[in-house]
């Protein structure tokens, strides 16, 4: 087992198979982090892996559904076998509704699964990683752990064919308000990057929709996010550039945050 003594911190990124988590840990892996990455996926399926191992830092792939309270642990016993410590937990797991239904349609099966993934499983994992951050810091073992919550601008805006989306997404900025409440005496940070319309996977196959919104000016800033630029705004929270902020959102949405007339 490490005993967390050696010099690098250590990110747990959940969801980052392919997307937004796995830019974020390779942003995370080539300024300094060592890097637990988490999906369901297979390893050998994970586009993750080749991009981290370029990287030079120490890598472990985690196999896990978040929703599941047995993988939730397993995750926590893997970080403590194989680092020995946690400096970053970067919630970015989420998965869509199964079909883009109209919000009369919606069904609980759909919901239950979209709200254990997204809300139950950040919320619960969330809970395991900041015990651990508090027996971290009391032990003086790690000085200033921070947690960041991936939500999305559907946390606030209506999307009636998909709304267990967005209602797990609001609970998810009320978790980043919570933990930041009561982490804040530990010196624990949490914050919430809000991305806006990224190009991933799952934006894919609605992408003609969101061309046509994006040039009719939905957002000031007229082209598609990247998960690049999602990546950039949780590397300046783990730098450590927010020191006197908690429970903080940063938009990474072209300016649509602004509800401009």
């Amino acid at each position: 087992m490490d005993d967390g003594t050696h010099g690098r911190p250590v990110a747990l990124v959940t969801g980052s198979s392919s997307g937004i988590g796995a830019a974020i840990a390779v942003e995370l892996a080539n300024n300094g982090f060592d890097i637990a990455t988490n999906g369901t996926r297979a390893e050998e399926d994970s586009t993750s892996l080749s991009p981290l191992q370029a990287t030079g830092a120490r890598h472990v792939y985690i196999r896990a559904d978040i929703s599941r309270k047995s993988d939730r642990n397993s995750i926590i016993s893997t970080l403590r076998e194989e680092f020995g410590r946690i400096d970053l937990l970067v919630n970015n797991a989420g998965i869509p509704p199964p079909s883009r239904n109209d919000l009369l349609e919606m069904t609980e099966e759909g919901f239950d699964r979209v709200i254990e993934v997204n809300l139950k499983g950040t919320l619960f994992l969330t809970q395991l990683i900041a015990r651990w951050m508090v027996e971290l810091v009391s032990g003086g073992r790690v000085p200033e752990p921070r947690i960041v919550n991936i939500s999305s601008i559907s946390s606030y805006t209506s999307s009636t064919a998909r709304g267990e989306y967005c209602i797990s997404k609001a609970g998810v900025s009320m978790v980043t308000r919570l933990f930041a409440d009561r982490l804040s005496e530990h010196g624990i940070g949490v914050y919430e990057v809000r991305p806006g319309i990224i190009m991933t996977p799952m934006t894919e196959p609605v992408r003609k929709k969101y061309d046509d919104l994006i040039s009719g000016g939905i957002t000031p800033l007229k082209r598609w996010g990247t998960p690049g630029d999602v990546a950039r705004a949780v590397l300046a929270i783990a730098r450590g550039y927010l020191p006197f902020s908690t429970g903080e959102v940063i938009n990474v949405d072209g300016g649509f945050h602004l509800r401009r007339l």
